[in-house]
């Protein structure tokens, strides 16, 4: 489940100024951050929104672009182009072109980076996890310097090297994962892997 978004501007200032609160109204929506999703992917390209649309239907459905049916595609087309790409156009986050189909990022959205804290199953988020790891720590520190046994078996420094290390080893890896949960990474969005 997608539980939050993150947002953060790459770089110079975009050349169209998205505000925040209409790149979260755009990221409201699965359908629409599939859309962002597939734009980033290519974001020198434009996309037609047949293609689109049929790109959106499969991974929706969770099945194979060549699986999916004439009645999942014209939904999804239909959507987009009645609600969902007027909505991004709107916005600055997309440049959607009717008459033509076709759908281009505008420079506003290949700027930004958007990260989904995707939160499965029994897995807790990363701010909790460093809360907790916090607290840990400020336990262990109290330990050491009460002097309760067996805190005492290893000098100070050890204990000190343990914490920096544990948040060190932590901080990689919220950094490898919310790089694999990047909108516009991989072959699929963040969110499909988690249905």
């Amino acid at each position: 489940m997608a539980s939050a978004q993150q947002i953060e501007t790459g770089g110079a200032e975009p050349a169209a100024e998205i505000s925040e609160d209409d790149l979260f109204d755009v990221l409201a929506n699965q359908r629409r951050r599939f859309a962002v999703h597939l734009l980033k992917r290519e974001p020198d390209d434009a996309v037609e929104i047949g293609e689109m649309a049929e790109q959106i239907a499969a991974w929706e459905n969770g099945i194979d672009t060549a699986e999916i049916s004439s009645s999942e595609r014209k939904r999804v087309y239909t959507a987009l182009q009645q609600s969902h790409l007027p909505k991004m156009d709107e916005a600055g986050v997309v440049e959607f072109n009717k008459a033509r189909g076709v759908v281009e990022p505008t420079p506003a959205l290949t700027d930004v980076d958007v990260y989904l804290d995707v939160v499965e199953g029994r897995e807790i988020p990363w701010s909790e996890y460093y809360l907790g790891l916090s607290g840990v720590a400020a336990a262990l520190v109290s330990a050491v310097w009460v002097g309760v046994w067996p805190f005492t078996l290893l000098p100070e420094m050890a204990w000190t090297l343990a914490i920096v290390v544990a948040f060190a080893f932590s901080a990689l890896a919220h950094k490898y994962y919310t790089a694999e949960m990047e909108v516009g990474r991989g072959e699929e969005p963040p969110e499909v892997g988690d249905k």
